[in-house]
Order: structure tokens, then sequence, then C-alpha cells
């Protein structure tokens, strides 16, 4: 018997992800006339957090819709800026993110880090627990169905992840407020508070400080201060751009 056969067409910016043959435009896939659409997309290598319509014959439907032989289907992108409903907007990244999270915190953005692989299902369901996006490069562990939410992220270059993740969910940013290291909030120090911690040179040389109220970790504007003033003010343009 001869499996259905449905045309696909999917997004320009979603088209990294699907077999070169499908990149031109409408494409023949076979199914087995009982998967889901949704299940099909992620068989051609799309994850669904990347989805933002499915349509199929000119009517948008839901991932569990099957599709009849013959059917047109477009998979459109989320469209920009993508709003996550029902919590304050925070994010999960994998062990692979590491210099994304410092940046996100840099600005001040809710970025929880595993700087250690603690596995696919326990990032999935960290994801649920916290109700945190979880952002990676990893399709397959955005395929998990125990996430609370997803976002693949496109580029290997922090500078180019950084605005790929502010252009997409558009977070409120409060440079400055958030610790680098552990992403708990910063508050004001007392240079005298916090003095036997500092090295001989710097309580000479510096006089304004923040620590960190989580671990404890003392900040202040030092050598590096320039360049983490650069990588923040390139966001905020960015933002207001």
């Amino acid at each position: 018997m001869r499996r259905p056969e449905i045309h696909v067409d999917v997004a320009p910016e979603l088209r990294l992800f699907v077999a070169p043959e499908m990149r031109g435009g409408p494409a023949p896939v076979i199914t087995d006339g009982t998967s889901s659409l949704g299940h099909v997309v992620e068989s051609l290598g799309v994850p669904l957090t990347e989805v933002g319509r499915l349509v199929v014959d000119g009517r948008e439907t839901a991932p569990s819709h099957v599709p009849a032989a013959g059917a047109h289907v477009e998979v459109r992108a989320v469209v920009r800026p993508q709003r996550v409903p029902g919590a304050p907007l925070r994010f999960l990244l994998d062990v692979h993110l590491g210099t994304l999270a410092r940046r996100l915190r840099l600005l001040g953005v809710d970025a929880a880090y595993e700087n250690e692989d603690i596995g696919d299902s326990a990032l999935a369901a960290l994801s649920a627990a916290e109700r945190r996006v979880l952002l990676s490069r990893d399709r397959g562990l955005l395929r998990r169905r125990e996430i609370w939410a997803g976002a693949f992220v496109y580029s290997d270059r922090p500078d180019e992840q950084v605005r790929d993740v502010l252009g997409r969910f558009a977070p409120d940013l409060a440079p400055w407020t958030r610790c680098t290291a552990c992403n708990g909030p910063l508050e004001d120090a007392d240079k005298d508070t916090v003095a036997e911690v500092l090295e001989s040179g710097t309580r000479r040389t510096y006089d304004v400080f923040a620590r960190c109220t989580a671990c404890e970790r003392v900040y202040w504007r030092g050598a590096h201060h320039a360049r983490l003033e650069a990588i923040v003010e390139d966001a905020v343009r960015g933002i207001a751009g």
C-alpha cells in the first residue's frame, strides 16, 4: 500500500534545520498516515520550539493534527519578539552556553546555568520545575516533552547569541545588577565591609563596590570594565533599535 505524500514548505528562517532538498521551497514528504504534524515536522529536523504556526491548506492547525494525503503544509517561524505567557521571563542554559549565561547576567537577565553536564532529562525537568525557557543548540534536548519552554540558539558566537536571545524575547535589561558567577542579585557594598577580601592594590585604587547577596562575590570597576561596558552598550543599543 502506498504511503501518503504531503507537500511541506519550511520558512526560510528554519531551512537550516532541514535537508538540502527541502531548502528551495515546497517539497514532497512521505508520511505513515498516522503520525501527527508535529512529529512529521520534528522528523524533518525542525524543533517545535522554533515553529510559530502550522498552516495546512490555508488553515492554521495544531501540532496534533494528522495531515491527509496531498495536504500542503506551511511551517512558519516564531514571530519576534516572542512572548512567553504565565511566568516571569527567566532562562536556563545548557552546559555549552556558559559565556552567553554570563553575558545575560551582566545585562541583569535571570539566567540559570549548569556548568556540569547533568543530562538532558534533568535539564528538562528543571526547566519545568522553575518555569524557565531552556536555551540550547541541542535539537534533541529541545524535543523533550518535559521542558516548559525552549529556544534554539542559532549562532556559536557569543556576541551573536546575545543579540539572538534579546531580539527573540526582548527581556527587560538591568545591567550590573546580577552576579555573573552565580546569577544572584548584587547590592552596593561599603568599602570597609569588603576590605578584608580585597588585594592591597584594589583597596588603594577603587572605592565603589558591589557584593552578591547569594555567593558574596565582590565586584568593582577593574581592568576589564571597559570591555564589559562595551558589551552592555551594544546590547542596549540593539534593544532600542
